[in-house]
Formats: C-alpha cells, sequence, structure tokens
C-alpha cells in the first residue's frame, strides 16, 4: 500500500501481485487485508482493467454515486460521467494505458462525476497503474470536493463583493471630499471677507462664533473622510529623507500661539536628524498629536522633543494636562473614544487618535504613550535615522520681511462653483485685490484677451467645468504671458490623480476648506514677490508681515493634508 501526493490510498504492484500469489492460503490472507484496506479509505476507490471496465468497488464508491456494487461490477467507467464527456474520457483512457503513471487526473481540468440519479458533482481523481502477473489494472481514487467548490465560490463572492463596495466608498470618497467640502469652502470664504469688512463689535463677536462652529464643521468631516480613506487603503505614503528640523521648527510657528492664548508655555526642542518618511503624514500625526496636548492641558507647558537614541529617531510630545488612565491608553486609539476624566473636553469627536494609529501603521512608526492622571501625558513617536542634517537654519533666523501695505494686483481666479467663486470674490476684493472670474481653463484663455493688467496670482481649482484641471488652466496662463505667475491651487480631492499638481514650480497644492488668514498672507508675499514660498512661516510682529521662506532638504509643496485636532 502507498499514499499519492495528494494524500490517497492507492494500491502498488507489489502489494497487487502479493494478493495474486499462487499460495492459496497467502492469496485469501492477502485478499482480505487488501479489501480492509480499500474498504477503510475515507474515498471512493474503484479499479478498472484494460477494457475500462470496473474490477472493484469500495463502500465510499456506492455512497458517492448512489449504485450497489453489483451495479457497477463489469460495467465501464464511464458510467460514472456525464453523457457530454463520456466518449472523450474513452480515448483520455486509453491514452492513459499506453502511458502509465502515478498522477492526478485532468491537470487544470474541472472534473465532474454524475450520480444514479443524474445529479452531478465536482471531483478529484487520483490514478494509479497496477500490474500483476496476469493483466494490468488502474486504480483510481475519486474524492468529493462539492464543499470545497462551494467555499471556494463563496470566497470569490465575497472578494468581488468587497472591491465593489470598494469601488463604491471610493466614489463615495471623491464624491464626499469635493461636493462636502464645497459649501464649507464657501461659508468660510465668506466668514473671511466679513472678518475684513464687518466693523461693529458685536457683528465680529457674532462672526468669531460663526469662525468656531465652521472649524468644528470642517474638522468632523476631515475625520470622517480620513478614516473612511485610510480604511479603505486610499492613503499611500509618499516616503522621502528630510531633516526632522523642517517639521519641528512648523509645529514651533503653528502651535505657539495656540499655547500662549491658553495661557501655556510650548517648547520645541529639535534635532539634526535626517529621517526617512512621508513628511505630510508624519506631520499630521505630530500636529494632531500637538494640538490634542494643548486642549487637554489648561496649566503648565507642552514639550516637543526631537532626539536620537539607538539608531532612531523620537519625537516626544508631552503636557502637564489631565493624564489618561492606564485602562484607557489603548482604547484611546479607537474610533469615538474620548477620555473619562475630571476635567476632560467636550470639544472633538473622538476621531483624532484612530487617525494618529493608523497613520503610524501605514508609514510603520512605532508609536506609545505614558500617562498619569492629574500629571499630564507622554506621546512618542520613533522611526529609523538616515544620517545627520548638514546645515540647520536656526528659528531666529530674519527671514524675509515685507511692510505690511495694502493688497494689491489682479488675481485670476477659476472656479466652476458659483457659490465659491462669488466667495473667493468678495474675500480677495475685501483684502484689496482686483479679481477676474473663469469657470475653466478655456474660459480662462478667453479672458486673457480682455485684461489690461498682468495677473500677479492665480488661485485655481484643481477640477474645472470642461473636464480640465487647474494645472493646464496655470500652464496656459502662464504660457500666454511668458511668466512664471505664482499659482494656488485649491482642491477638495484627496485622490492620487492631484498629486499631478505636486511637481508646478512657483505653486502650492491647497486643501479645501482653505484657512483664509494663512491663504492671504501667503497671497501677500506671493504678489510682492512673485514667489510661492515651498515652506511657509507666516507671524505679525510690531506692525510687519513676517514670512520665512525655508529652502529645506526635500521640500516640496504639501501635497495632501490629513489634518484635525486629536482627541482623547
Amino acid at each position: 500500500m502507498c499514499v499519492s501526493h495528494h494524500g490517497i490510498l492507492s494500491i502498488s504492484s507489489t502489494d497487487m501481485a502479493s494478493f495474486m500469489g499462487t499460495d492459496k492460503l497467502q492469496a485469501e490472507e492477502s485478499e482480505a487485508y487488501f479489501r480492509v484496506l480499500i474498504e477503510s479509505a475515507p474515498d471512493a476507490m474503484i479499479i478498472v482493467d484494460d477494457d475500462g471496465e470496473i474490477a472493484i468497488v469500495n463502500g465510499q464508491t456506492e455512497k458517492m454515486f448512489g449504485y450497489d456494487r453489483e451495479e457497477l461490477i463489469g460495467n465501464k467507467i464511464e458510467m460514472l460521467l456525464p453523457d457530454r464527456v463520456r466518449n472523450s474520457h474513452v480515448g483520455h483512457r486509453e491514452n492513459f494505458s499506453d502511458t502509465p503513471s502515478l498522477r492526478p487526473m485532468g491537470v487544470g481540468m474541472e472534473l465532474i462525476g454524475q450520480r444514479k440519479n443524474g445529479s452531478e458533482f465536482p471531483v478529484e481523481i487520483s490514478l494509479s497503474p497496477v500490474s500483476t502477473p496476469k493483466a494490468s489494472f488502474v486504480s483510481s481514487v475519486i474524492r468529493d470536493v462539492t464543499n470545497r467548490k462551494r467555499m471556494e465560490q463563496e470566497i470569490i463572492a465575497a472578494k468581488q463583493e468587497a472591491e465593489r463596495a470598494n469601488k463604491a466608498n471610493s466614489a463615495f470618497l471623491a464624491a464626499a471630499s469635493h461636493d462636502l467640502r464645497q459649501p464649507v469652502q464657501a461659508l468660510s470664504l465668506l466668514n473671511g471677507a466679513l472678518r475684513r469688512t464687518v466693523k461693529d463689535a458685536k457683528a465680529l463677536e457674532m462672526i468669531e462664533n460663526q469662525d468656531h462652529s465652521l472649524t468644528a464643521m470642517t474638522n468632523l468631516l476631515n475625520s470622517l473622510l480620513d478614516i473612511s480613506r485610510l480604511d479603505a487603503g486610499a492613503v499611500t505614503p509618499d516616503f522621502e529623507d528630510f531633516p526632522m528640523h523642517r517639521l519641528t521648527d512648523r509645529l514651533a510657528a503653528e502651535f505657539a500661539r495656540q499655547a500662549q492664548h491658553k495661557g501655556l508655555k510650548f517648547e520645541a526642542v529639535p534635532c539634526t536628524s535626517v529621517v526617512r518618511s512621508d513628511p505630510n503624514l508624519l506631520g499630521e500625526v505630530v500636529q494632531n498629536l500637538v494640538s490634542n496636548a494643548i486642549r487637554y492641558t489648561d496649566k503648565g507647558k507642552v514639550t516637543v522633543r526631537c532626539f536620537e537614541r539607538e539608531g532612531r529617531c523620537h519625537i516626544e510630545v508631552e503636557d502637564t494636562g489631565i493624564g489618561i488612565n492606564e485602562d484607557q491608553q489603548e482604547a484611546i486609539f479607537q474610533e469615538f473614544h474620548q477620555v473619562k476624566s475630571p476635567g476632560g473636553s467636550k470639544e472633538g469627536f473622538g476621531l483624532g487618535l484612530a487617525i494618529v494609529r493608523r497613520l503610524a501603521d501605514l508609514l510603520r512608526h512605532d508609536i506609545g504613550v505614558e500617562s498619569e492622571p492629574g500629571k499630564g501625558s507622554l506621546f512618542t513617536v520613533s522611526m529609523p535615522i538616515v544620517g545627520p542634517v548638514g546645515e540647520h537654519i536656526d528659528d531666529d533666523e530674519p527671514g524675509h520681511f515685507v511692510a505690511e501695505e495694502a493688497a494689491t494686483g489682479l488675481v485670476i481666479l477659476i472656479e466652476d462653483d458659483v457659490n465659491v467663486a462669488n466667495a473667493w470674490g468678495m474675500l480677495l476684493e475685501a483684502e484689496g485685490y482686483k479679481v477676474a472670474t473663469a469657470a475653466s481653463a478655456t474660459e480662462a484663455r478667453a479672458l486673457l484677451n480682455h485684461l489690461d493688467d498682468v495677473p500677479s496670482l492665480i488661485v485655481s481649482d484643481f477640477h474645472l467645468l470642461d473636464g480640465s484641471t487647474g494645472v493646464e488652466a496655470v500652464t496656459d496662463i502662464r504660457d500666454h504671458y511668458g511668466l512664471n505667475i505664482p499659482a494656488f491651487i485649491v482642491t477638495g480631492d484627496t485622490s492620487k490623480i492631484v498629486k499631478d499638481a505636486q511637481p508646478v514650480d512657483n505653486s502650492t497644492l491647497m486643501n479645501k476648506p482653505v484657512n483664509t488668514g494663512r491663504l492671504l498672507a501667503a497671497a501677500r508675499i506671493a504678489t510682492l514677490t512673485g514667489e510661492v514660498p515651498a515652506d511657509l512661516q507666516v507671524a505679525r510682529w510690531g506692525g510687519l508681515l513676517q514670512v520665512q521662506i525655508r529652502a529645506s532638504v526635500g521640500a516640496r509643496p504639501s501635497g495632501r493634508s490629513i489634518r484635525q485636532p486629536a482627541e482623547r
């Protein structure tokens, strides 16, 4: 007895020869032994002669095909096959007799058996040639694979359903990213325009409250879309080598005022490490942690440290806030979980740290937390070091100073949503710019023939009315004037296609809804200097608008943002 490579019992030539031996007692004992073995086999076993007639079957064969043993013995093996394949099977059987070998039958084919009642079922068959002094036989072992095939079909169906759901989810994300952000963008622009035109103190207070509500709505929208995109696998990291001080410098400029407004001390301790990561996504992780720390700290300070240890770069965000109970330190990374502690913030939606964990996993960076209730928390993100940075730009470098004079110049605005275009126009005109509007790249080209002034800035949506893009519109306008006019390309689309806008020289890609204060500050510099900074830091000191343009290693426009305050 031997076992085929399919794990199925078959009969060797030696065993059959022993079974057919000349000694009568030995033959009877061998036959009894053989029949016990064949009957105990878990699969159907059928032995046929050179003419294809069934010589021996076991009990599993009767159960599988529904025939009694007497109905099978002496009949052709083709009786167990559907009518449509019987003739072709005769040829296959004869070919096997000419070149017999131990092998599975019908490799790469779907084999079908037929029961006595006419029903068909899928099978796997292993063939073994058996020779005796008097005759040659073929032993076949047959396995009903109906359950396995059904499971395979269920898996295929589930995969197809998952693919359909993923496509539907991707379509929703594409539509939601644009369509849901559009009205929020219009409201944000109108709020910015009102802030610059209304003088009444009571009205300004209402505008400020409206701005807080818009910020909350924007954060919720971004959080929900970001969770969906991450779960759908729609976010792909763009890894590059860059100096970590570029990130810590930006954080210092961005959060120092926010912490000061809350009466907190903010400190950013840079390091000279060069790391390999996606600077945008890593920035989102750390920004969320810092924003989270400021939210949950009422007194004391928030510190961001960057240091090297054992070949890795570690970023620590430490606060003196409310802290987190040990039994909640893993749960805080789940969706919609917020810390249940005295003094806990009522703001947020419990999505921020869930996004942080997903982004850290996506970047393959380690993230950890240490905390003690009432004493504060320490979040750590670590990643491998590529090497030391060469030249570091000091935080107090003067940069580019520009007098805060009235904004002037012509801005070409390309936006196909009428409400958003009107809001853009009101904001830019309230700031002091002249605005010429078009809804597509084609309209923009036609508009150029009617302008008396050379535009100082181009602001364009990415997806335009006629199927063109903001990249095409910007390129056409620049070609018309032969000038590298600074450009802001704005989008609510977070798909990979918008990466086409990243390599465009002297431009930046902004995600909707755009922060109007930062946008106008950047517009002021772009229109006065003719350049869009690759890494922009803005602060108002002593009546001057200070903008630091950093020529950092690996600097590039921010191509996407998954950004909102994190929640515990």
